[in-house]
């Protein structure tokens, strides 16, 4: 054991020796090239003493990079995360301004600007070298990926190598089951084609099972990843919504919603989540009940020592090299951004969104640094041999949103992310254990140009024409337009639309003149979450019913339902419960509809799939369901819906891909659930999830929850209705 041991100092010596070589020919070559950076005094030395000159600054940048840049890394946990890429190459020259000083007699000089260029280069080469160095060892690769686990751990007795396998959850941001299918098949993610054996070959042999299911109404990160990790999403209407206890709007992805949504959670299911035992979470709205948390949303609006949300941070970018790395591909992403989104308007593509702004540097942020951090982070659990890790990789969704689902540009980011895959996966076998990849959505996106690109104003202008409000003039020009024509083959609004319409115009419009008008009621608040829109009354205290909606605005529910870009309403009858509302007149109360109802009897739900009326029956009872509910209309034909948001990519509500996420699970793993049974909605999801963790670590994690043991496994055959065979929480 001894003698190996000195074997591995003697390696690592080695290996310090090489790249510390390399280092010094590296600035060797610069300083020939660039004519501000120099390595000699002004009367000349020979080429003995420029090498030694060369080397001594090599090893004082190598020395200061490897101790002073982990602190000024620390110190940039106190700025916003968005510019440390835009810091590092200042702070990388600055250290080596400060080596070039160290060298004796003076010999070494440059100026600011070529410091920066020379401290990029020497970094990438070294590591780029200290890498191929690492490759052929095993033992130098592990040691090498696990300082980027988390240190605390890190400075723990070294794990010790066992049987039992790890899982690990990776989630694919908005991927839709369709699109993987379709990216697989054309060769943009070999890694995935090989998992599902759709690679070519006779010995092409699948080792995971692909498996679709459904999300509820909400089909959001917030909503399915509070579901998955935690195993409740009730009251989570959408992504956005207004909360009139409290008089506040609860936005997903904002720190304090997202923790608050987590409490109630666990609250609710009195269990910390899937990731309790041993666990990690990585790049996640919540954490998931895990110990191990890096940029974990829910997490960040704490303070204290007990804030690890942004320790991923601090722990990849504390090498100099992959800051470098990242900070590089940080600029060119930003570049291709700007690339493809001139292109877009040169070429006139139809449908497109505005793409400026500080839109390309947020999009690079997704796709570059949170990628790296978070891939860096989880493959140091996976050698750090963590149980459980779910990380969230959220670079196809933001690009889709803005590029579309289908794009090319999309589809490239796609692949970037199947190369990410194939660095886990042959990460994995130098864990100390051996780890089962789970690969996952959380939804999937629905194309479709925006409502307000299609009829000129926005959801919100319509609510206010319906209810006698004054409205911009950019819509009071199209709101006769938008109401008076329908689809092919539909018929026109009926004459409440209109009488609203024309009630609206003859308002004053809104120019801030000043003008005085009698005091009227509160104004309604409308968000919107994709394709799903949310109408409330803020001065109601209550959730307001259809008939108190009619006494107060007689005009609205008729304008809503009547335009051709909705697609349905979701609103509280006082005497006959949920009940949805179309065009022409219809109705459907969903309390009233049979078991084995046909697409005759759901009314404007028909064309949005089978479990539409379940999933929009379930929102209803949540205490904070919006007044009005609005889904957007939806074309089945093409797979389109209306984005009340301005996105050409959108998800939140019913209608197409959206609500078609992915399960991709080793087949080693028992099957989701049983053939020919649907899985349905993100706790069903969570229960799968748990039991395959249970089967691995048996009674360490929890068998179940206090509200499991209201919900059927999904996997036994005998918990679902024969009609339909759906797994659905029946009970919220």
């Amino acid at each position: 054991m001894r003698g190996g041991r000195w074997r591995t100092v003697g390696r690592g010596l080695g290996r310090v020796i090489v790249v510390w070589a390399v280092s010094t020919l590296t600035m060797l070559v610069l300083a020939g090239i660039l004519p501000d950076f120099k390595l000699q005094s002004d009367d000349g030395d020979s080429a003995t003493r420029i090498a030694v000159t060369a080397a001594l600054g090599a090893g004082a940048f190598g020395l200061l990079s490897a101790l002073v840049w982990p602190l000024l890394v620390r110190a940039l946990l106190l700025v916003p995360a968005l510019v440390i890429g835009l810091l590092t190459f200042f702070l990388n020259g600055s250290l080596l301004l400060l080596a070039l000083r160290l060298i004796p007699d003076g010999r070494g000089d440059a100026n600011a600007e070529t410091a920066v260029v020379v401290a990029a280069v020497m970094s990438a080469v070294a590591s780029a070298t200290g890498g191929a160095l690492a490759v052929r060892d095993d033992d130098a690769y592990r040691r090498r990926l696990y300082r980027l686990a988390d240190r605390r751990r890190r400075r723990a007795a070294d794990p010790h190598r066992t049987s039992t396998p790890g899982t690990v959850f990776l989630q694919l941001d908005g991927v839709g089951h369709d699109v993987l299918c379709r990216a697989a098949r054309k060769g943009v993610t070999p890694t995935i084609a090989r998992w599902l054996g759709a690679d070519e070959g006779p010995a092409a042999r699948a080792t995971h099972r692909l498996t679709p299911w459904r999300t509820d109404w909400s089909s959001q990160t917030g909503a399915s990843q509070l579901g998955i990790l935690h195993g409740s999403n009730h009251d989570v209407p959408a992504f956005r919504w207004y909360e009139k206890d409290t008089g506040e709007v609860m936005v997903s992805n904002r720190p304090a919603s997202a923790a608050e949504l987590q409490r109630r959670a666990v609250v609710r299911t009195g269990d910390g989540g899937l990731l309790s035992y041993d666990g990690a979470s990585r790049g996640n709205l919540f954490s998931g009940g895990a110990e191990q948390l890096a940029l974990v949303l829910s997490m960040a609006a704490r303070r204290g020592r007990e804030n690890r949300s942004r320790a991923g941070y601090f722990a990849y970018f504390s090498d100099p090299a992959n800051a470098v790395r990242t900070a590089l591909s940080f600029v060119a992403e930003v570049g291709r951004e700007i690339g493809e989104s001139t292109r877009a308007r040169i070429r006139r593509r139809r449908p497109r969104v505005s793409r400026g702004g500080l839109y390309p540097f947020i999009r690079a942020f997704a796709t570059v640094v949170e990628r790296d951090v978070v891939v860096a982070a989880v493959l140091g659990d996976m050698l750090a041999g963590r149980a459980a890790v779910y990380a969230d990789l959220v670079a196809y969704d933001e690009v889709a949103h803005h590029s579309g689902p289908t794009s090319g540009d999309a589809e490239r980011v796609l692949r970037r992310l199947d190369r990410s895959l194939a660095l886990l996966a042959q990460v994995a076998e130098h864990a100390p254990r051996p780890y089962r990849i789970v690969l996952l959505s959380d939804h999937g996106q629905s194309p479709g140009e925006t409502f307000r690109a299609r009829y000129g104003l926005t959801l919100g202008d319509l609510v206010r024409a319906g209810c006698g409000l004054p409205v911009p003039r950019r819509a009071r020009r199209t709101l006769p337009q938008a109401l008076g024509c329908a689809r092919a083959g539909d018929a026109p609004p009926g004459a409440e639309a209109r009488s609203a319409v024309r009630a609206a115009l003859r308002r004053p419009v809104e120019e801030g003149t000043g003008e005085h008008r009698p005091r009227r009621l509160a104004e309604p608040i409308v968000l919107a979450s994709g394709n799903l829109g949310l109408v409330s009354f803020p001065d109601v205290p209550h959730r307001m019913t259809r008939e108190e909606i009619d006494r107060r605005h007689p005009a609205l529910l008729p304008t809503l339902a009547n335009h051709p870009g909705i697609g349905f309403l979701l609103v509280r009858s006082e005497d006959r419960g949920p009940l949805v509302l179309g065009a022409r007149g219809a109705e459907v109360y969903l309390d009233e509809l049979p078991a084995d109802a046909g697409p005759g009897a759901l009314g404007p739900l028909a064309d949005f799939g089978p479990g539409a009326a379940d999933a929009v029956r379930r929102t209803d009872g949540f205490p904070h369901t919006a007044d009005i509910m609005v889904n957007s209309a939806y074309d089945p034909l093409d797979g389109e819906v209306l984005a009340f948001e301005e996105q050409i990519g959108s998800h939140g509500g019913l209608g197409g891909a959206q609500s078609r996420p992915f399960l991709l699970s080793p087949l080693v793993l028992s099957p989701p659930v049983a053939e020919g049974v649907e899985l349905v909605g993100a706790e069903a999801v969570h229960r799968v999830l748990r039991r395959w963790l249970r089967e691995a670590h048996g009674p360490e994690v929890p068998r179940v929850t206090p509200a499991d043991d209201r919900l059927p496994d999904p996997v036994a055959p005998t918990a679902f209705p024969a009609a339909d065979h759906v797994v659905q929480d029946k009970t919220q």
